[in-house]
């Protein structure tokens, strides 16, 4: 059987909402999109035709094809028949609130509901939900098209069915699902960027390094390296024969001496501009659009060396 014969709805058809439903489209379901503003329809289908090229390279699932994507501008048509719901809503609580009160008025009780929120806390969503149990996170990291990434957690009334259920099912379409235990704004992924963020432009404020220089050193040094094994194993590997222990113990008091130097994350937006003019500099004589073209291709080409590999 295709996945054809089972349908996923999308609701809110942004860049985020448009990344999941082409991503679902590739895997093989039909997609049922909603989106009641002017114009989200047109939007969609260009978006998808867009991202469909990667997606092909990445490989097709059996069915899959850009005529199983319905759209609608009724939520509570679009949730009908689905099985899951990927919702994609503003980050407003009353907005995400109100969005889910019309998905419950026809969704199936026993349909898994995953939104994408980047930073609202899964307890505060679900509060006044007929059916709160089966509120999990499914936040991807952008564009979820490409990037394997997804966070899963569940509030404080989701069941822990629900969540081994949203877990299990992003495993099955060729995600890489990471189960949060605890519930922290920002979940997992973003807070490990912002702790980079801070002292990047820390050092930036300080006059330590340039903008263009620090993003030479991450892609050119550590982010190299975390492309293919996360942090934890890279000081593992660090290590020698003696692993994370060994090295832990060896640079950890001199670590422990640069954390207490570390900045903190500016409090008001004065560093802005110039961060800005650095990306400016950073940028002259380069076409953006081509440099994030060429960041694509070479993204789909780590991909699929990765997938042929057994890396963790």
């Amino acid at each position: 059987m295709t996945n054809t014969s089972r349908t996923v709805a999308v609701v809110g058809t942004g860049v985020i909402g448009a990344s999941w439903t082409a991503y679902y489209l590739s895997r093989g379901f039909t997609v049922a999109a909603a989106d009641p503003a002017e114009g989200a329809e047109e939007r969609l289908r260009a978006w998808v035709e867009q991202f469909s090229p990667a997606l092909a390279t990445l490989g097709l699932a059996d069915g899959a094809s850009t005529a199983n994507l319905r759209f609608t501008s009724s939520i509570a048509d679009a949730v009908r028949d689905a099985e899951f719901v990927q919702e994609n809503g503003p980050e407003r609580l009353e907005v995400k609130r109100a969005m889910l009160a019309e998905i419950e008025s026809t969704l199936a009780p026993n349909a898994i509901i995953a939104t994408s929120s980047s930073g609202l806390l899964i307890s505060d969503v679900q509060e006044g939900m007929r059916h709160p149990e089966r509120m999990v996170l499914g936040h991807p990291f952008n564009p979820p098209h490409l990037i394997p990434l997804v966070e899963v957690l569940g509030g404080r009334q989701t069941s822990a069915e629900n969540v081994d259920k949203a877990i299990a099912f992003y495993d099955e379409i060729g995600k890489k699902p990471i189960r949060i235990n605890k519930e922290m704004p920002g979940h997992v992924a973003n807070r490990l960027q912002v702790a980079l963020w801070r002292e990047a432009f820390h050092l930036v404020e300080s006059g330590v390094a340039s903008v263009k220089d620090i993003d030479t050193a991450i892609a050119n040094g550590p982010g190299l390296r975390w492309a293919l094994l996360g942090p934890f194993l890279n000081l593992h590997a660090s290590g020698g024969d003696g692993g994370i222990t060994h090295v832990l113990e060896h640079i950890g008091p001199a670590q422990r001496e640069w954390a207490r130097t570390l900045g903190e994350y500016p409090e008001t937006d004065g560093y802005i501009p110039v961060m800005a003019e650095g990306v400016e500099a950073e940028l002259d004589g380069y076409d953006w659009a081509e440099t994030l073209r060429t960041r694509d291709e070479l993204l789909l080409e780590l991909l699929a060396a990765k997938n042929a590999t057994q890396l963790p």
